[in-house]
């Protein structure tokens, strides 16, 4: 029987979505002690796959069906890349689907090596997170598993771009071009509203080509000046004040790309959440992880109260529910235990 658990991720934005650049993509974003992944795996003679009874509220993803769906994908894939007949697996925890976690690549790959290690192989995770249809435009999923820590992944060559999909497993991962680890006395706060999920598959895809087709390039210019000289000073240095300003500006500024396909630099109810954070000075910087709902703001363990609270009274103003919690940076992979 082989373990796995890895942590969720935030992702706060691209670098570049316009064509006028050499570099496409190129995100960055941090790894997550929690929620979690937790997926376990035995030898066996086909697929199977169940989810474990939840033992607390935030545990387990609600739709219990699409987790099974989703596992079940995700193993028949791996067998198939490994040459097994097949896997028992069990998932104790996973992510709330389509919520701007990573749900998607961390299951994916928590699969993945469960499966592999089961049988005594090698994962090789980032060689094959394509083929399960992962890392094909941002590599902080596929990173964060891998090591944890700050992520800013390299981008694709813009030249590679194509307005039809391409075809899974056509791609490689982006190369991680910096990577620091995230200073022990940072927090993250989240806030995740009671609201639709966060687009993905087919749609996610087409909403992203329309995007790249018209966006503005100067967006690009000014946020690489962010990413270079705010974002990774501050990371390197630990400062998580200038840290928190930095990434939720360059969030900002990626919304202005998705204004008309999301109805605003952020999407409903997040802009109101996140206007609320703003007013709080135990939360140096807000913004939407991914597609959201997820909001994360960016703290330290002196504020983490006063934050948690803030984020309390965020949902409040915005008129909607939700789960506030404060969590703690990763800055390890995956753990796989046999």
């Amino acid at each position: 029987m082989t373990r796995v658990s890895a942590g969720a991720r935030l992702h706060f934005g691209f670098g570049n979505l316009s064509l006028s650049h050499e570099r496409l993509y190129g995100a960055l974003g941090v790894a997550l002690a929690e929620p979690s992944v937790v997926v376990e795996a035995a030898p066996a003679s086909e697929v199977s796959v169940e989810v474990a009874p939840a033992s607390d509220a935030d545990s387990v993803a609600t739709d219990t069906a699409a987790v099974v769906g989703d596992v079940r994908e995700f193993a028949t894939r791996a067998c198939d890349l490994l040459g097994v007949d097949g896997a028992a697996i069990t998932v104790e925890e996973s992510l709330p689907r389509h919520a701007g976690l990573g749900s998607g690549t961390q299951l994916a790959l928590a699969t993945l090596a469960a499966v592999a290690r089961s049988h005594d192989r090698a994962p090789a995770v980032r060689d094959r997170a394509p083929a399960l249809g992962r890392g094909g435009r941002s590599g902080i999923g596929v990173a964060a598993f891998e090591r944890g820590g700050f992520v800013l992944d390299a981008g694709h060559p813009t030249a590679r771009f194509t307005t039809d999909r391409p075809e899974t497993g056509s791609w490689e991962v982006p190369a991680v071009a910096a990577r620091h680890p995230i200073p022990d006395h940072w927090r993250f706060l989240l806030v995740i509203p009671d609201a639709d999920p966060g687009r993905s598959g087919a749609g996610e895809d087409a909403t992203m080509r329309t995007v790249v087709e018209g966006a503005d390039p100067a967006l690009a210019d000014r946020i690489a000046g962010i990413v270079s000289r705010r974002v990774l000073p501050a990371v390197a240095e630990g400062r998580a004040e200038a840290f928190g300003a930095a990434v939720a500006e360059v969030g900002r500024l990626n919304g202005n790309w998705y204004t008309d396909e999301q109805g605003g630099v952020f999407r409903p109810p997040v802009g109101d959440v996140v206007a609320a954070l703003a007013d709080s000075p135990a939360v140096f910087g807000a913004g939407q992880s991914s597609w959201g709902p997820a909001v994360y703001g960016v703290t330290d363990a002196d504020h983490a109260g006063a934050a948690r609270a803030a984020g309390e009274d965020a949902l409040d103003a915005a008129g909607v529910g939700g789960e506030v919690r404060i969590v703690r940076g990763r800055n390890r992979g995956a753990r796989i235990e046999e």
